[in-house]
């Protein structure tokens, strides 16, 4: 049997088990989850997934490997070789396989999978989640909205997949709430990881008037930053790689997600649900990241009101999966 190991699964498997040797064993109801990721876990999306695991890991609540570089070939028969393994509960991204991965929970109905998906859950052990730092992107567009010069605002995504494209529109739905005039400018790359290629979209853009750009993938902010002008993160923390360039970032939180999922396997509910809601910034599933230099007063105040405002749930970022013009 082929077993999906990577360097750094291995040494990621070895160095979390040099800490049990000093500290007591895990709970007897730790669970096995397995992650297996389409990208490295250095991109940006599958980072907060995989840093997430990692910290239910480093406090006992779960036991974790993971495989990453899992093509859409062999993703099926990864997630069968995890089950097989013994794995309680096997994390994924069925984003492109997503006829195949419900086929392969159907076969193995005793082992719960949670799937980044665009589709929905099926019976009681395929739960789905959505990425959702929507809320975040539209603060940071409330901020991005009072700098620019040219008025023009661009931003690269990935694909035009409902995660996507609401991000994306989040953050111009920011923009428009303190700058209703604003234009705006945008690119899909069609590849989840390709720095130079976001890179290229992102100047295409800045040549084309914009001078704020939203990064919804990784190497939008190079672009910026050698052509002088803004961006926005999405995700994790670029401001200390981008001193300057980067002035607010959309962060997204995984832990809450996995936190929901694992009381549920270990309680026996079924988790056949979607678990998007804690990816909302009431649960801490997302929050914004800002630099308050060159902002004024009044944004950082409009702003901060608006975010108290959707923890209380008395504003909600309209969510539009439309792909953006």
């Amino acid at each position: 049997m082929k077993i999906f190991l990577t360097r750094r699964h291995v040494i990621a498997m070895a160095a979390s088990i040099l800490p049990m040797l000093a500290v007591p064993a895990l709970a007897a109801d730790t669970i096995k989850v397995a992650g297996i990721h389409a990208s490295p876990v250095e991109n940006a999306w599958n980072s907060r997934i995989h840093e997430a695991l990692q910290s239910a890991a480093n406090d006992g609540v779960i036991e974790y490997v993971f495989s990453e570089g899992v093509s859409g070939t062999d993703y099926a028969r990864a997630m069968r070789e995890y089950a097989e393994q013994g794995a309680d509960l096997i994390w994924g991204e069925s984003y492109a396989v997503e006829n195949e991965a419900r086929q392969v929970a159907a076969d193995y109905p005793e082992v719960a999978f949670l799937m980044g998906s665009s589709g929905g859950p099926v019976g009681d052990n395929f739960g789905v989640f959505g990425t959702r730092n929507h809320e975040a992107a539209y603060l940071a567009g409330m901020l991005a909205g009072t700098l620019s010069k040219s008025n023009t605002f661009g931003s690269v995504g990935g694909y035009p997949i409902p995660e996507v494209n609401l991000l994306i529109n989040a953050f111009r739905g920011g923009v428009k709430e303190v700058n209703p005039d604003a234009k705006f400018l945008n690119g899909f790359i069609g590849a989840w990881f390709d720095p130079p290629k976001a890179k290229e979209a992102a100047i295409a853009q800045i040549n084309a008037g914009a001078d704020v750009v939203f990064g919804e993938r990784i190497g939008t902010a190079d672009g910026a930053k050698e052509n002088g002008v803004l961006a926005i993160g999405s995700l994790i923390d670029y401001t200390p790689r981008y001193p300057g360039t980067v002035f607010a970032n959309a962060i997204w939180n995984f832990r809450p997600t996995v936190d929901a999922i694992v009381a549920d396997v270990k309680a026996g509910n079924p988790v056949g649900k979607d678990y998007t809601e804690f990816s909302f910034m009431k649960h801490g599933g997302n929050d914004i990241i800002f630099v308050p230099d060159g902002l004024s007063a009044e944004a950082i105040a409009a702003m901060e009101a608006k975010r108290e405002a959707i923890k209380a749930g008395t504003f909600e970022v309209p969510i539009d999966n439309n792909e953006p013009s």
